[in-house]
């Protein structure tokens, strides 16, 4: 396993935090928040004409062909900026459309590539209490979709979403376009401001391709929740980032407060959290490029994610004070963030209950855990 980011890895890397720097400023933020609007369409066209939005898109459908490490790295750029763009879950729908998808699906897949199409995705219903509420009944040659996604990303703004539904056959990914008939839409936006459609399907027609085989959901959830956690990871840090910069400047007892020790073991706490998140994230992301098995990796990224959301965000806005809350003072933002980045991912608990039951069906822990010294294993 090498940690090492190449030349190009790194160039992108700068390139993103470059983008996100200039464009995500606290006072866009402050408009945007003023502004009603669901996203950032003019960040989305700077994505597009950079090519950050199609770089895990296959080269053959027009993409760059690059894996989740790229992506990662974006991400958590986007994450210290607070982008409101769709960057995920745009390319990784067409992903996973080029790869798992028939060849009606192609002419979507480059629309996506060159920004012409908008991809949405959803993957709540897999960690959520409340499980997937779409049933795909056959019907004729395809399905007839029923029930509902309660909070779809973009579904407003969006040409086709992948979402998971029930089918006889377990569950499955289904390619829905978003203008069928059947479909109701209604829109929403979410704490941190992002756009949503709560959709209600009534016998919504797919084709039989249309419905992906099981093999598409096991590769694309996986990729999800590091995408999720790269995002989590950089919110984190730019909190940490911005509570050690105040803590340095406010002043009590004539000291400033970042020398009192109960803040120190506060802001120390934080910093080794997001260590453990990012060295996690980059083991299941170098996993998942070099098609690696990452169940269990991604269920630990999952739990550290939402763990990491929870414990530094809370941490920032305890050690601010009274200005934490001032929806005139920026830290708020990142607060709104990390509890829907932690809701996305299903929650800790939940994580931890199926890491659980995967420890409980496998009786190795680890490559040491395996050699002769532990027979009873």
């Amino acid at each position: 396993m090498d940690f090492q980011l190449s030349d190009d890895q790194r160039a992108i890397a700068e390139m993103a935090g470059s983008l996100f720097g200039d464009l995500c400023s606290d006072d866009r933020l402050r408009a945007f928040t003023s502004s009603g609007e669901r996203w950032m369409p003019d960040l989305w066209a700077k994505c597009v004409e950079t090519g950050l939005h199609a770089l895990a898109i296959p080269e053959a459908a027009g993409g760059s062909g690059l894996g989740m490490t790229e992506l990662m790295l974006v991400l958590e750029a986007q994450g210290r900026g607070l982008g409101m763009v769709p960057l995920w879950r745009h390319q990784l729908a067409a992903a996973t459309l080029d790869r798992f998808g028939a060849a009606a699906h192609q002419p979507l897949v480059e629309q996506a590539a060159t920004g012409e199409a908008l991809l949405s995705l959803a993957l709540d219903g897999l960690a959520g209490s409340t499980g997937v509420a779409l049933e795909a009944r056959p019907e004729g040659d395809g399905f007839a979709l029923h029930g509902r996604v309660p909070a779809l990303p973009l579904g407003m703004e969006s040409a086709a979403a992948l979402v998971p539904a029930t089918t006889p056959d377990g569950l499955r990914l289904v390619l829905l376009r978003l203008d069928a008939e059947g479909l109701d839409k209604l829109p929403g936006v979410l704490t941190h401001g992002e756009g949503v459609a709560e959709l209600h399907c009534r016998g919504v027609l797919l084709s039989a391709a249309d419905v992906l085989p099981a093999a598409a959901l096991a590769w694309l959830e996986p990729r999800a929740i590091a995408a999720l956690a790269a995002l989590q990871l950089g919110v984190s840090a730019e909190q940490v980032r911005r509570t050690v910069a105040y803590v340095s400047e406010r002043v009590q007892f004539e000291r400033p407060i970042g020398s009192f020790q109960a803040v120190q073991m506060s802001l120390a706490d934080a910093h080794m959290d997001i260590e453990a998140l990012r060295s996690t994230l980059w083991q299941l992301v170098y996993r998942l490029d070099a098609d690696l098995p990452a169940g269990p990796e991604a269920l630990a990224t999952r739990y550290l994610a939402c763990e990491t959301g929870h414990r530094v965000g809370h941490r920032a806005q305890h050690v601010h004070g009274g200005i934490g809350v001032d929806l005139t003072y920026p830290i708020h933002r990142y607060l709104y963030w990390s509890r829907a980045l932690g809701l996305a991912l299903g929650g800790s608990a939940a994580t931890l209950e199926r890491l659980g039951d995967w420890l409980a069906d496998n009786d190795t822990l680890g490559w040491k855990y395996d050699l002769a010294e532990h027979p009873t294993l």
